[in-house]
């Protein structure tokens, strides 16, 4: 009996464990090829739930994360010359650029590694599945890059 005491107790020590690393894992944190901490720095209304969802993405990502709460966005789409059509619910830089909404961290990735000569990238609107926004993703994701004002097609996912 008392074996199977001892066993039972084993098998709830390493089932615990198993349950904190899974669920207490830490992501390691993004630094540029300067080792410099990247940091996410996000604008984003007081009431939108859906932006702490891509706050904690970025987090999960890596990112080092400044949340700037600003009533009226309209200042930071427009120094960043963001066109109506283009804007989604916050805009966030990051290394000299600009992100605007619930963009996946592919096209983030794509965007720090390559550098290119534009302004920032854009996921238009608030796209369901799109990462901090609910549902299921039901259509391909068209990131648009923007060069003053001016759009281009970045990347589908």
């Amino acid at each position: 009996m008392l074996n199977k005491i001892i066993i039972i107790i084993l098998v709830l020590l390493i089932a615990a464990g198993g349950y904190w690393a899974f669920f207490h894992q830490t992501t390691p944190k993004r630094k540029t090829a300067q080792g410099e901490l990247f940091t996410a720095k996000v604008y984003k209304s007081a009431d939108c739930s859906c932006c702490l969802g891509h706050v904690g993405y970025l987090k999960g990502e890596g990112f080092t994360v400044e949340t700037v709460i600003q009533q009226n966005l309209d200042s930071i789409k427009a120094k960043h010359k963001i066109p109506y059509n283009l804007q989604s619910c916050h805009t966030t830089e990051i290394a000299n650029y600009f992100v605007e909404g619930h963009v996946p961290i592919e096209a983030i990735n794509k965007l720090l590694a390559e550098k290119p000569d534009i302004d920032g990238i854009t996921l238009p609107d608030m796209p369901a599945g799109s990462p901090g926004m609910p549902g299921l993703k039901r259509e391909e994701f068209i990131i648009y890059s923007l060069k003053d004002g001016q759009a281009k097609e970045f990347m589908r996912l």
